[in-house]
């Protein structure tokens, strides 16, 4: 095992994946009232969507510690990998990356190279998996950590929320922009730009909303085929209804479409939709 590929609980890839492919996750914690549990393993998306739909419970998230990174690449390195390529939920978002370069400083860092994906689920994901494809190729640490770098930058994403509220209460969005989804009653479309979560549009209907996520995604794609996963919380018709398009739209060299885990959903709230693509061009 030369290079061995670790990633986060945000990056939400299929059932069965990691495990499959032998990528590590450390989990990020989750806090629902006086419940906290690690995300994916105590706490899942059906415990979030339960505690959301009761307005009086709190949910709330923090990231893994520099000590549990340390000890996923003490392990990891122990177990024979000659070195690791750790990718993460984006540092604008999230202390994860962060605390994942304290901990690869700490162990060692001319074997562990720390990528910040700049982006969060199967933005993440994608890059995930590039890294995992290129270190089963055989390929050195700076090619894998190169592969994840590359799935990155060419990845976009956008969203759709149904209030910019958790959003803004949790600082991954200014108030002011917040003010602006909310005061005028309308669906609020938003993408990640460098890492953060930016407006993009406001709609009037749920439907147009959705349409316009297709729309801005079938752009981001371009000629060639792309990469895509469509996401939701509690809201599997819709993301049905938006993969669907996709497919009649554009070309899907993979369409993933999953609920999304309990981490982003406390941030995003209820009814969120979300697309995300990688080009395979460019």
């Amino acid at each position: 095992m030369p290079v061995a590929v670790v990633t986060d609980s945000t990056a939400y890839l299929p059932p069965g994946v990691a495990a499959a492919r032998g990528i590590r996750t450390v989990a990020l914690e989750v806090r629902l009232g006086d419940r906290i549990g690690r995300e994916g393993i105590e706490i899942g998306t059906a415990e979030l969507t339960a505690a959301l739909a009761d307005r009086k419970l709190d949910a709330q998230t923090s990231r893994p510690s520099p000590a549990e990174f340390a000890a996923c690449y003490e392990q990891t390195l122990r177990a024979g990998a000659d070195s690791i390529v750790s990718v993460h939920l984006s540092s604008e978002l999230s202390g994860t990356w962060e605390a994942a370069r304290i901990a690869a400083d700490q162990v060692d860092p001319t074997r562990i190279r720390v990528v910040d994906s700049r982006s969060a689920a199967m933005g993440l994901g994608f890059a995930v998996l590039a890294a995992t494809d290129a270190a089963t190729s055989g390929q050195s640490g700076a090619a894998v950590e190169y592969a994840a770098a590359s799935v990155a930058r060419r990845c976009q994403a956008f969203f759709c929320v149904d209030s910019l509220d958790r959003l803004r209460r949790g600082g991954r969005i200014g108030a002011a922009a917040a003010l602006l989804g909310t005061a005028l009653a309308v669906k609020p479309l938003l993408h990640v730009e460098e890492g953060r979560i930016v407006p993009l549009e406001k709609v009037r209907t749920t439907a147009r909303a959705t349409q316009r996520l297709v729309d801005h995604a079938v752009a981001a794609a371009g000629d060639g085929p792309a990469d895509v996963a469509v996401h939701h919380l509690a809201a599997a018709e819709r993301a049905d209804q938006v993969a669907r398009a996709l497919s009649e739209r554009m070309t899907t060299s993979r369409l993933v479409v999953s609920e999304i885990g309990a981490v982003i959903g406390a941030h995003v709230g209820l009814g969120a939709l979300g697309v995300v693509v990688v080009p395979k061009n460019g």
